[in-house]
């Protein structure tokens, strides 16, 4: 053999060291990829131990023990964050950033007949309400715990109007003596785009509506709120916060005009008292008293049990008491059933996880409860403020189908249940709302963008020959061709003659009648009770009532189930990573508007632009019931 036959192949090396390289890339991603599996399985192993051991790190529970709500977080309809993620901060000893109305409702209502709670501390800081028909459903269960004799303490820091609605429930409220307690009124505020959009950027943005109302994409087209928006807007909002100012002066026991000449003269009142605002809280009676933290607990443990081992008096956190409770949903096998589903979100098409309804995953959820035999009566728990049209009227369709399967429907109405919120919920048997509910803006709009002036600021341009007139009318890199847009307004008049007509089908009045209170206009609770669009006033629990009722089911009888959408841990916490990095690429984005506005509003930008991104759709016309409606 010579020296040239020796001497190795360079290509069938380079071959071997390359499938080398990727079978040792393939053992180490599959190596990450089980070492990760493992991990969350262990994480899940021990948030399931520590539930079902019932205790985690409380023991036993005993007498005199006080249930503390820490409510920092946001309060949900469901979670909208993945188990994982759950499982992971429950792992980690991070709080819970989102906490479930019913779970509060659930251990408040338990801890009344407990023997074992005395008391019910509540502590508001950082507490998050989107709406007040949720707070009020929540104040009226902290009523109902102090019915039975038990004492509320409330106690913060920061107390903001919706923090001090649950607050002034208690028995005795508590400020830090560094705090403060805020009450400014109802503002809704809105960022208009039309100049950035038309004149910097040369994007021209065309609106097709019915109704003068119907304000939800007015800040695309305009550079302030129209009148019609303003008069609306202040109409239902000052219904909201008349009611606030009774609910609270009720509580307090105050008077309206004591609280409104609080809030009015608040500016001068705060420099009589030099800026001690905690003082002025209680020299106003919104407080009882100014006291630290440890005051507090002293306090408690006074009035409670001293616990030697936790230092402090004896108690147990939401999260324990819920697992001292078990499961919610303990169901006997054959047993009569008032399923609840809930759409809380946006309406969006096709299948979504909590947080946003998806056309096709809550219909689903509603067929479910339809073929299931046990299930006896429905609630549809409707907080959204509408979206797709489409989407819309897959769900309003299952709904017509439970009641045709003999199986009655009533809706209850949360935050918001406005627009595609109506839509879903008209053909029920009966729809509670309560009196602070946001409903109504019955109508549709659709939007259309055109981007050739955009083009021209950069040297493009758009031409070309089509066989008919119509061909590439929906060209967004070319004018809106009128006619385009006759076939565009066309289909939203169809669509709001639809609407209105099926509205006054479901409520058994006529089209002409339900446009008078409809074209886009928003009403609280209350007043869409006056209007005919809402049957009776009340919450979750009275819903139920009802439905088991309707149904004819016997009281203690039956029993409530949550059909919630079967989402693995896995893949929704996929799903929530793609969303926080569309949201990241966005902010990049928006760069120095960023450091310009702050993070609140800078992502508020991001959220509208975001759901401006869909208004051509991925089809020629696509037609919304959307409300930009919350507080």
């Amino acid at each position: 053999m010579n020296q040239s036959q020796a001497r190795p192949n360079p290509v069938w090396s380079f071959l071997v060291g390359l499938w080398r390289f990727v079978d040792f890339a393939n053992h180490l991603f599959f190596n990450l990829i089980m070492g990760f599996l493992l991990l969350v399985f262990l994480v899940l192993l021990g948030a399931a131990f520590s539930a079902g051991s019932g205790n985690s790190g409380y023991g036993p529970l005993k007498e005199k023990t006080a249930l503390v709500l820490d409510l920092e977080g946001t309060l949900v309809e469901q979670y909208t964050s993945a188990p994982i993620e759950r499982a992971f901060a429950q792992a980690s000893g991070n709080p819970q950033r989102e906490i479930q109305l019913r779970d509060l409702t659930r251990a408040i209502a338990a801890a009344k007949d407990d023997k074992r709670i005395d008391r019910i501390v509540l502590l508001t800081d950082g507490f998050a309400v989107p709406g007040f028909a949720a707070l009020r459903e929540l104040g009226a269960a902290l009523r109902d715990f102090r019915s039975g004799g038990k004492q509320v303490i409330a106690y913060g820091a920061g107390i903001e109007q919706k923090q001090y609605y649950l607050a002034a429930q208690a028995d005795e409220v508590y400020l830090d003596p560094n705090g403060m307690v805020l009450l400014e009124g109802l503002g809704r505020y809105r960022l208009y785009y039309r100049q950035a959009l038309q004149e910097k950027l040369g994007v021209d943005v065309h609106l097709f509506r019915v109704g003068e109302y119907k304000s939800a994409a007015e800040p695309y087209i305009l550079d302030a709120a129209s009148p019609e928006s303003r008069e609306a807007d202040l109409f239902w909002m000052n219904d909201l916060w008349n009611r606030y100012l009774d609910d609270i002066a009720s509580a307090r026991k105050l008077s309206r005009e004591q609280l409104v000449g609080f809030v009015a003269a608040m500016p001068e009142r705060v420099q009589a008292a030099k800026g001690d605002i905690a003082q002025l809280a209680l020299d106003n009676k919104l407080v009882d008293a100014l006291k630290t933290p440890h005051q507090i607990e002293k306090l408690l443990s006074e009035r409670g049990e001293f616990d030697e081992e936790r230092g402090s008096f004896r108690q147990i956190d939401l999260n324990a008491y819920l697992r001292q409770l078990g499961p919610a949903n303990s169901l006997i096998a054959g047993g009569d059933q008032v399923a609840i589903v809930v759409a809380s979100g946006e309406i969006v098409d096709g299948k979504q996880a909590p947080g946003t309804v998806g056309g096709e995953s809550t219909a689903e959820l509603i067929r479910s409860a339809r073929e299931d035999d046990s299930v006896k009566a429905l609630v549809l728990r409707v907080d959204s403020p509408g979206g797709g049209v489409f989407p819309s009227e897959q769900i309003r369709r299952e709904v017509a189908l439970m009641r045709e399967a003999g199986k009655p429907v009533v809706v209850s109405m949360g935050n918001v249940a406005a627009s595609g919120g109506y839509w879903i919920s008209m053909n029920a048997d009966r729809i509670y709302a309560d009196p602070s509910t946001i409903t109504g803006s019955i109508g549709i709009f659709g939007l259309w963008m055109s981007a050739p002036r955009a083009l021209e600021k950069i040297g493009v341009h758009s031409d070309g020959v089509g066989t008919t007139p119509l061909a590439g009318a929906f060209d967004i890199t070319r004018p809106l061709d009128p006619n385009a847009g006759a076939i565009i307004q066309s289909v939203i008049d169809h669509g709001y003659a639809q609407f209105i007509g099926m509205v006054a089908k479901a409520r058994d009045s006529q089209p002409e009648k339900i446009d008078e209170v409809a074209r886009g206009r928003v009403w609280s609770g209350a007043q869409a009770k006056e209007r005919g669009l809402v049957d009776a006033l009340g919450g979750l629990r009275e819903a139920q009532a009802e439905a088991a009722k309707l149904a004819k089911l016997e009281k203690d009888k039956y029993e409530v189930r949550y059909i919630e959408p079967q989402v693995s841990p896995i893949d929704q916490f996929f799903l929530d990573l793609s969303r926080n990095a569309r949201t990241a690429a966005m902010m990049r984005s928006l760069g120095p508007v960023s450091s310009l506005i702050g993070r609140d509003a800078s992502e508020r930008v991001t959220r509208e632009l975001a759901w401006l991104q869909g208004g051509n759709g991925t089809a020629p016309i696509r037609t919304v019931a959307h409300c930009f409606c919350g507080l």
